[in-house]
Formats: C-alpha cells, structure tokens, sequence
C-alpha cells in the first residue's frame, strides 16, 4: 500500500470512530509528537477510563498508525517510532496554548504547564459576568443594555447590539452597533457593568452587514523597516515571501494590528522606536481606515 492511500484510510478510520475515542486518541498522538513519550496512565488521568479502555485506545492507534510509536520497554512508555507521520492536525497555536497552561475541562482550573513556560501577566481580563450575557447576544441575536465607562464622557447607559469577538493582543473587546452614537464601534470589557440581555430583535441598520469598517477588507504590505540592520532577520521572524509580508486584514481591526506590531507607517519611514522593525510599505492602503490613528507615524504623514 502506497503512504497515501495509507493516509486516506487512516483518516477514513478516524472519522469511523466515536468522538471521544477521536479525543483520546488525538490527545495521545499530541503527547507522543510534542513529549516523545505516552502511558496508559496518561490517557486514564486526562479523561478518567478505566486501564482495560486505555489498553484498547493504544490498541486501536497502533492498528492505524503502526510507524508512529514503540514500547520502550526500561520505562513501559510508549515513544516516538521512527516513521512518525501525524494522524491528527495540531494547529500550532492550541498546541503552545496546551503546552503553557496545561489541558482544562473548561469547568475546572487548568492544570500545571507541561513544560516550562514564562508568559506575561493578563492585565486586563474581563469578568465572566459582564461577558455571558454579551456573549449570549451575539450567539442570539439581541442587543444588551449596560453601564459603560470612556475616556470622553465618563460612564453613561448604553444599549448595544454586538456581533463579534475582537482581541487586539492586550484587550478584549466586542463589536457592536451603539444605539446612543448610531454607530459601530468597538467597547471594551473591562469599561462595561451591569450587562444586561434585552429582548426584541435588532433593527435592520443595527446589523453587521451594515457595518462597513468591520466587513472592509484591507491589503498590506509590510517589508523590514529601511532603517534597521539585520533585513534577513526581520523576513525569517515574520514568514515573508520576497522580502513581504502580505496582510488581509478588517478595517476595523487593521490599527489595532499595526499598532501591536509596532509597525511604522509613515510615508518616509521616519518613526525612530528601534522597536518597530517593520514598516508599511504604501500608506494610502489605510486610507479610509477609521482607526488608522492608531498606528505609529499615520497621524503625522496626515497632518502634513
């Protein structure tokens, strides 16, 4: 049998079984392809089965993918065989996420790291009583009403109509229609109290296939900053293609982005922060951009 048409009838198989054997297994390949090494008591600890349950799920992802592990037979461990070949996808982000905070039944804490890791401490999470009943309004389709606090008035009762989950890479926040502004705007949740599910449905106008910024699709091109040594560096960090690094990205979002990235967008590539290490390439691309101001450099090339 050819390697592909194996793999065609692994992932047949895959597909031919439960969910939660589908989940064991998965969880068992992760260990394996990130650990190197995998136990019966493993599988019986994550999802509480029985030793006989455990043998049979080894049994089972032997059958499919006989390559992929081996008995040590010093440890009683299962480990990494030579002709590993992964059944499963693992998208990078959930495997850094399991890696640094553990595996979580999402009632319970998470458990412990299962490497070393240092990440930054979250300064700004949001309550999980202010986001359930805004997160019960994008899945159902209401507005909320709620207390909301801002630089320019203060706090002052609002009712939204939110539709989408946003992070700017510090701080969630939610996009929504404001029925006080009318318009579609971006609230924070650490500002909101007091969120309150409403009932009725949204006007027409209130809806997100109104809002223009959030459905605008902008292209950039960001290349190394002029300024700064080490080009080759800059294109290996981010995954450039010829020297670019091509974004699509919502309107709404792209300042947010630009500014996290530290990205210099002056038309001269005159900002000076030896952070930014990469710079737009045409700043026209944002014009129309609402939240452009964001980013380092566009508010002086507009001035001028």
């Amino acid at each position: 049998m050819k390697p592909t048409d194996m793999f065609e009838t692994t992932t047949d198989t895959l597909a031919s079984l439960s969910l939660p054997q589908r989940e064991r297994l998965a969880f068992l390949e992760f260990r394996l392809f990130f650990l190197g090494d995998v136990r019966r008591q493993d599988l019986m600890e994550r999802f509480g089965i029985a030793p006989a349950a455990a043998t049979r799920d080894f049994a089972q992802y032997r059958e499919l993918c006989p390559d992929n592990l081996s008995l040590d037979g010093s440890s009683k461990a299962y480990v990494l065989g030579g002709g590993f070949r992964p059944a499963f996808a693992h998208h990078v982000e959930r495997v850094l996420m399991m890696l640094s905070q553990g595996f979580g039944d999402g009632i319970s804490q998470m458990q412990d790291a299962l490497l070393a890791c240092e990440l930054p401490p979250l300064l700004i999470r949001p309550e999980v009583d202010i986001l359930a009943p805004v997160t019960r309004a994008i899945y159902q389709c209401k507005a909320v009403r709620m207390r909301y606090f801002s630089h320019s008035s203060g706090m002052s009762e609002r009712e939204i109509v939110p539709f989408a989950l946003a992070n700017d890479g510090l701080r969630w926040h939610v996009r929504a229609f404001d029925r006080k502004s009318g318009e579609f705007r971006d609230f924070v949740f650490t500002r909101m109290e007091s969120t309150e599910l409403l009932d009725g449905n949204p006007a027409k106008h209130e809806l997100p296939a109104q809002d223009i910024q959030w459905n605008r699709i902008v292209e950039l091109d960001l290349v190394p900053h002029p300024d700064r040594p080490h080009p080759d560096i800059t294109e290996r960090d981010y995954g450039m293609v010829d020297g670019v690094l091509h974004l699509k990205l919502r309107a709404a979002m792209a300042g947010y982005v630009l500014r996290q990235w530290q990205v210099d967008c002056s038309a001269d590539h005159s900002v000076e922060e030896q952070g930014c290490r990469l710079w737009l390439r045409d700043v026209l691309a944002l014009y129309g951009v609402k939240n452009a101001m964001l980013a380092l450099g566009y508010k002086k090339e507009k001035e001028c």
